[in-house]
């Protein structure tokens, strides 16, 4: 492992340690050459996964792009980054265990609205509203009487 601060290949693992919920291992690693630490994290490789998009397009996943949505949903909203990251760990999760080389962005989508909705009412209705693409407010009314309902 290259060091972050100087380059140089000459560094060591100094502790290891299971890392969000034992799906990866966190290591902290020191450099001999300039004596700095820093944290390296260690994931299984996964089956690449391409997901199709509504106009039956195929691109490579992007985790990113879930964060991204997820972050936007959440702005302002009393959810901590650690939260969102467990959400879109959650959601990770589930796509893989399917064990399918391609899943359609309606699916992801459908995973991401359910865990929003059990952690942020507001987040899931602003992710709904992009999402589902709502054309006017009684569209946007309808699935506010759906979460009251509940």
């Amino acid at each position: 492992m290259k060091c972050p601060f100087c380059g140089s290949d000459d560094t060591k693992v100094i502790d290891s340690r299971p890392a969000d919920d034992n799906s990866s291992i966190r290591r902290r690693r020191s450099c001999d050459k300039c004596n700095k630490r820093f944290t390296t994290y260690e994931k299984v490789e996964t089956i690449p996964l391409v997901v199709i998009k509504k106009d039956n397009n195929r691109e490579p996943y992007d985790r990113s792009k879930i964060e991204a949505g997820v972050l936007r949903a959440c702005h302002k909203r009393p959810v901590s980054i650690n939260q969102i990251n467990a959400l879109v760990d959650e959601v990770e999760n589930e796509i893989f265990n399917m064990e399918d080389k391609e899943i359609p962005s309606d699916v992801i989508g459908e995973l991401v609205m359910h865990k929003l909705k059990d952690l942020e009412a507001v987040a899931y209705v602003r992710f709904a509203s992009v999402y589902r693409e709502f054309k006017d407010v009684n569209t946007f009314m309808d699935e506010l009487k759906k979460i009251l309902d509940k």
